[in-house]
C-alpha cells in the first residue's frame, strides 16, 4: 500500500481526534459536559489498552499461550476494590489539589519535595520504554502496511518523523492548554473514549475475518492447533516456572491499573464524579473481556499460516488480512493499532509532563531571585512553556529509547519492564492511605531500594541485551562477585527475569518502608497530612477549613502570589468566593490562616504540593505549628466531627417523628372515614330486612280477611327476615369484637384432620342439594388452635365454595404442615411462634374471582360481582370476620385464581399456638 495514503489516514485521524477534543472543550465552555458520565469514564480507562494489548497480546499469546490472560486477568481483579481504595485516593485528590502520582506521595508525607523528585524520576525512567513500546509499534505496524523494511531513511522515516511532530502538536495544544493541572482536560478525555470505541472495533474486525474469513471459524482453529504438536503445548502450564510467572504478571497488572501514571491521570485527575467507578468496576473489565476475545485464535491462526513468522508474532493481526489481499481492512486495523499507542503516548505523556515540569523544572525556576521577584502575568506563560517543554523532551527520550534498545525486544517484553518500575509506587501509596505511622523516611527509603533494585535486576540487564552497555556483569555479576548477578541476585536463580526483578525490589522496598517508618520521628506536618489521608472520609470537611499554619501572611503578598501563577481575575474571585462561603474579612493587611493553607492549594495545582508549600512559605513567612498544637487541632476537629454527627441524629430522628406523626394523623383521618362507611354501610344493611319486616306486617294488619295460606306465607317471610336481621346484628357485634381484641381466644388441642371432618359434615346437606362433592385431604397432625374460631372459617369457606360451585361440581378440602422458618412469624403477643404450620386451603370449581377483587373480597359487606343470583346472600362480613379470626391466631389468609378454574381460599396458622392464659 502507498506509503502516503497510510500517512494521509493516520493524519486525517489525528485531525478528527482534534475536532472531537474540540467539540468536547466547547461544549464544557457551554456548561454542558459530555464526559460527564460512566460510560465515557470506563471508556477513558480503556487507555490501559496500549499497543502492547493491540499487538503484543497476540504475540505473547503465540510464544506462550494463555499466560497473556494476566495483563488482563489482575486489572479484573483490581476493579473489585474501586471503591474503597480508588474512591479514597480521588477524594483526596479533589480536597488537596494533587494533579499528579508523584504529588500525591509528596503530600500524604509532609509534602516533601525529595520524595516528588524521586518518584518523578523514577516514573520517567520506568515509563519511557512504554511510551518507546507505542513509537515501535507505530513504526513496525506502517512498515508492514507499507511493504517498507524499515532501513535507511526512505519515506517511512521521514512520515514516522512527521507523524511523531503532529502528535507532539496535538498534546501541545490539548495538554498546555491552562497553568492549572489538575484543571479537567474534557476535550482530551473525550479523544481517548473515542480511541478505545476505535480501537475496539478494529480488532474485533481483524479476529472475524481472520476466524471467519481465513478458516471456518474459532472451533477449526483450535482443532488444527490440536493436531500440531508444537502448538499444543500453549494450552498447558510448565511448572514450574510458568506458575511464578503467571503470579508475577498477575501482581504486575493489578498494580499497574492504579499506579500507571496514565492510568492515575484517567481514574483520579480527569474524574468528575467518584461515583462513575460503580459504572466503571463492571463496564471496564467488560471491554477487556471483550478485546481479548480473538488474541488466542488470531495467534493461533498466525502460527498455523506463517509458522516461520513466529519471531514477528506481534503483528499477526495485522499481517494475516494483509496476506490476503485485504488492504481496507489492514487499513482500518492499522488505524486501530495507531489509536491504541497514540492514545497511550498523549496520556502518559501528560501525566509524565505535569511531574517533570511541577516538581523537577519549577522549583529550580522558584529558586531562582529573578523568578522569585516577579510581580507580572509572564509567570504563568512561564509555567505553560516549561511544560511545552517537558512534553518536548518527554517525547525526544522515548524516540531515542525506541532506536536504542525497544527495537531489540518484543513489546510485551518492553511492557514489563515499565509495569515492574511503578509497581514500586505501591508500597508508598498504599500504606499511606490506611496507616498512619508511615513516615517519609521509611517512603524514601522503600523508593530508594525499590527503585534501585528494579535498575539493577531488569533495566540494565535490558540495555545490556541491547548492546549499550557490557554483557559482563549480567553473566559474572557485578565485581565479578557471583550472588551479584542481576538475573540471580543473592542466588536465587530459579525464577524468570520479570518475577525475579519483581521480588527483589518489592521485597526490599516493603521492608525498608516498614522497618524505617517504625524507626523514624514524625515532624508536625507529616502527623497533620496523615491524619488527612487515613480518615479522609470523616475529616474532609475539616481539611477544607484547618490550616497547619501559626501565623499570618500579608494578604496583598498573598494574593499577588495567587495571581502571579493563576491570573488577577481568577486570584480576586477564587479569594472573594472563599472569604464569602468561611465569612473571612478580606478589607485587611493580614491574611487569615484559612486564606493561606486555601492558597496553596490552589497553588499545588499550578506548580505540585511540595512547591506549593514553599512558595507560600516564602510569601507568608510564618511559623508552622507545634506537634501538641496540631494534635490539639485535630483533637477539636474530631470533637467537631462527633458534635456535627450528634446533631445530625437529632435532626433526623426528629424528622422521623414528625414523618410518623403524619402517618398516625393520616391514618386516623382514614380510619374516621371508613368508621362513617361502615356505619351507613351497617344502617344499610338493617334497613333492608326492616323494610320488608314492616311492608308485610303490614299487609297481614290491613287485610284481616287474607286467605290463610297467603298469611302463613308473609309470616314466614317476615320470621325469615328477622333471622336474617339478627344474623347481621350478631356479625357485626362479632367483627367488632375481633377488631378492638376483646373477643376471647380459647385454645385446645385437636387435629387437622378433626376439623376438616367437622367443617363439611356441617356443610353436606348443602351441598347434596346441589349434588356437589366434597374432597378432604389431611393428615392426623396436631394443631393448638380455637376450634370453635376456626371451624367458623372453614364453615364461612365452605358455604362460600358451594354458593359459587355450579350443580354436580366438585370442592377439595387440604391441610397439610407448612414450613415457614425463614418468614420468622411472630403472635399477636410478640412471642416467637414455632416455625411449623399449618397451611388449610378450600379449592372450588366455579368461575373464579375477578383479579381485580381478590385482595377487595376480605373487606367489610364486600359482595363479589359475578353472581348469578338475583340478589346477594350472606352479610358480606364473613370474609372479613375470618381474615381476623387468622390474624388473632398469629397466621395469613387469601385468596387467588386456580389456572384450571375455580377459586381457592388458603390460610395458615402455627400448628401450636401458645396455650390459653400463658
Amino acid at each position: 500500500m502507498n506509503s502516503w495514503v497510510i500517512a494521509g489516514t493516520a493524519l486525517g485521524y489525528l485531525i478528527l481526534l482534534a475536532l472531537i477534543a474540540w467539540a468536547a472543550e466547547k461544549s464544557r465552555k457551554r456548561g454542558r459536559s459530555v464526559i460527564n458520565n460512566g460510560y465515557v469514564y470506563a471508556l477513558s480507562m480503556a487507555v490501559y489498552c496500549t499497543a502492547w494489548t493491540y499487538y503484543g497480546s497476540v504475540g505473547r499469546a503465540a510464544t506462550n499461550g494463555m499466560e497473556f490472560l494476566t495483563i488482563y486477568l489482575g486489572p479484573t481483579i483490581m476493579c473489585a476494590i474501586f471503591w474503597p481504595v480508588l474512591r479514597k485516593i480521588i477524594r483526596i485528590c479533589r480536597t488537596q489539589g494533587i494533579n499528579s502520582m508523584a504529588d500525591f506521595i509528596s503530600t500524604r508525607y509532609g509534602k516533601n519535595f525529595s520524595l516528588a523528585v524521586i518518584v518523578t524520576i523514577c516514573c520517567v525512567l520506568g515509563v519511557i520504554p512504554y511510551i518507546a513500546l507505542q513509537l515501535k509499534a507505530i513504526t513496525t505496524s506502517f512498515d508492514l502496511l507499507s511493504g517498507n523494511s524499515g532501513a535507511g531513511a526512505g519515506i517511512w522515516r521521514n512520515s514516522n518523523f512527521y507523524g511523531i511532530i503532529l502528535l507532539t502538536i496535538f498534546i501541545l495544544f490539548f495538554g498546555t492548554r491552562s497553568v492549572d493541572a489538575s484543571e479537567r482536560h474534557e476535550g482530551l478525555v473525550a479523544a481517548i473514549a473515542f480511541e478505545s470505541i476505535i480501537k475496539l472495533l478494529a480488532f474485533l474486525a481483524a479476529g472475524l475475518f481472520i476466524c471467519y474469513g481465513i478458516f471456518g471459524g474459532v472451533t477449526d482453529i483450535f482443532r488444527q492447533a490440536a493436531e500440531r504438536e508444537d502448538l499444543q503445548k500453549l494450552f498447558v502450564l510448565e511448572a514450574p516456572s510458568a506458575y511464578s510467572l503467571w503470579f508475577s504478571m498477575l501482581v504486575l497488572s493489578m498494580l499497574a491499573i492504579i499506579f500507571l501514571p496514565r492510568q492515575f491521570q484517567v481514574n483520579v485527575v480527569e474524574n468528575l464524579n467518584e461515583n462513575h467507578l460503580r459504572k466503571a468496576s463492571w463496564l471496564f473489565p467488560l471491554y477487556l473481556f471483550v478485546i481479548n476475545l480473538f488474541v488466542l485464535p488470531i495467534a493461533l491462526g498466525g502460527s498455523l499460516l506463517q509458522p516461520d513468522n513466529i519471531a514477528n508474532a506481534d503483528l499477526f493481526v495485522l499481517s494475516l488480512p494483509l496476506s490476503q489481499g485485504q488492504e481496507l481492512l489492514s487499513l482500518f486495523i492499522f488505524v486501530g493499532g495507531f489509536s491504541a499507542a497514540t492514545g497511550m503516548i498523549i496520556v502518559e505523556t501528560i501525566a509524565l509532563t505535569t511531574m517533570i515540569s511541577n516538581n523537577l523544572a519549577l522549583p529550580a525556576l522558584i529558586s531562582t531571585r529573578s523568578l522569585q521577584g516577579r510581580t507580572d502575568r509572564s509567570v504563568q506563560s512561564i509555567v505553560l512553556w516549561v511544560r511545552r517543554g517537558s512534553i518536548l523532551l518527554v517525547v525526544a527520550l522515548a524516540v531515542l529509547y525506541d532506536e536504542a534498545v525497544a527495537q531489540q525486544y518484543t513489546l510485551v517484553s518492553t511492557g514489563l519492564v515499565s509495569f515492574a518500575a511503578v509497581a514500586q509506587l505501591a508500597p508508598a501509596v498504599l500504606g499511606g492511605l490506611y496507616w498512619k505511622a508511615a513516615s517519609k523516611n521509611g517512603a524514601l527509603a522503600g523508593l530508594i531500594m525499590g527503585f534501585s533494585a528494579w535498575i539493577f535486576t531488569l533495566l540494565l540487564p535490558s540495555m545490556a541485551g541491547a548492546g549499550l552497555i557490557s554483557n559482563e556483569f549480567v553473566e559474572q555479576g557485578y565485581g565479578g562477585i557471583n550472588w551479584l548477578k542481576p538475573t540471580a541476585l543473592f542466588g536465587l536463580s530459579s525464577l524468570d527475569p520479570v518475577s525475579h526483578s519483581l521480588f527483589w525490589s518489592l521485597l526490599l522496598n516493603c521492608f525498608c518502608y516498614v522497618a524505617v517508618s517504625l524507626n523514624s520521628k514524625k515532624g508536625t506536618q507529616e502527623t497533620y497530612q496523615a491524619e488527612i489521608f487515613v480518615d479522609i472520609f470523616r475529616s474532609a470537611d475539616i481539611s477544607q477549613q484547618r490550616t497547619a499554619w501559626k501565623d499570618t501572611a500579608s494578604l496583598p503578598a498573598l494574593r499577588l502570589l495567587l495571581q502571579n501563577f493563576v491570573g488577577q481575575e481568577r486570584a480576586d474571585r477564587l479569594l472573594r468566593n472563599y472569604a464569602q462561603r468561611h465569612q473571612i474579612e478580606l478589607d485587611t493587611n493580614q491574611a487569615d490562616p484559612r486564606l493561606v493553607s486555601f492558597t496553596e492549594k490552589l497553588l499545588s495545582g499550578v506548580i505540585g504540593s511540595a512547591s506549593a508549600h514553599i512558595m507560600v512559605s516564602s510569601v507568608a513567612k510564618a511559623e508552622e505549628l507545634s506537634m501538641e498544637e496540631i494534635i490539639n487541632m485535630l483533637r477539636e476537629s474530631q470533637q467537631n466531627i462527633e458534635l456535627n454527627r450528634e446533631l445530625r441524629r437529632k435532626s433526623s430522628e426528629l424528622t422521623k417523628a414528625t414523618e410518623q406523626l403524619s402517618a398516625l394523623n393520616r391514618q386516623l383521618m382514614a380510619m374516621d372515614e371508613l368508621k362513617d362507611e361502615f356505619l351507613y354501610t351497617v344502617t344499610h344493611e338493617i334497613r333492608t330486612p326492616l323494610t320488608s319486616i314492616r311492608a308485610l306486617t303490614e299487609l297481614v294488619h290491613d287485610h284481616p280477611t287474607m286467605p290463610e295460606e297467603q298469611r302463613e306465607q308473609f309470616l314466614s317471610a317476615v320470621i325469615r327476615e328477622c333471622e336474617r336481621l339478627s344474623h347481621l346484628i350478631t356479625q357485626v357485634l362479632n367483627l367488632e369484637r375481633f377488631e378492638s381484641g376483646k373477643h376471647p381466644i380459647h385454645y385446645s388441642d385437636t387435629t387437622a384432620l378433626a376439623l376438616l371432618q367437622s367443617a363439611t359434615d356441617s356443610i353436606a346437606p348443602l351441598a347434596e342439594a346441589k349434588s356437589l362433592q366434597i374432597k378432604i385431604s389431611a393428615e392426623e397432625q396436631p394443631i393448638r388452635c380455637d376450634k370453635d374460631l376456626i371451624l367458623q372459617v372453614l364453615y364461612n369457606l365452605l358455604s362460600n365454595a358451594v354458593r359459587y360451585t355450579p350443580e354436580g361440581g366438585r370442592i377439595t378440602v387440604l391441610a397439610k404442615v407448612h414450613d415457614n422458618s425463614s418468614e420468622g412469624t411472630r403472635d399477636k403477643i410478640s412471642r416467637p411462634v414455632t416455625e411449623q404450620q399449618i397451611r388449610f386451603e378450600v379449592r372450588d370449581t366455579g368461575k373464579g374471582i375477578p383479579p381485580e377483587s381478590l385482595e377487595l373480597v376480605f373487606d367489610k359487606f364486600y359482595q363479589a360481582p359475578n353472581q348469578t343470583l338475583t340478589k346477594p346472600e350472606g352479610s358480606g362480613l364473613g370474609l372479613a370476620i375470618s381474615k381476623k379470626i387468622i390474624e388473632l391466631h398469629g397466621g395469613q389468609i387469601h385468596a387467588e385464581n386456580l389456572t384450571n378454574g375455580g377459586a381457592c381460599f388458603i390460610f395458615v396458622i402455627p400448628a401450636l399456638n401458645p396455650v390459653e392464659n400463658e
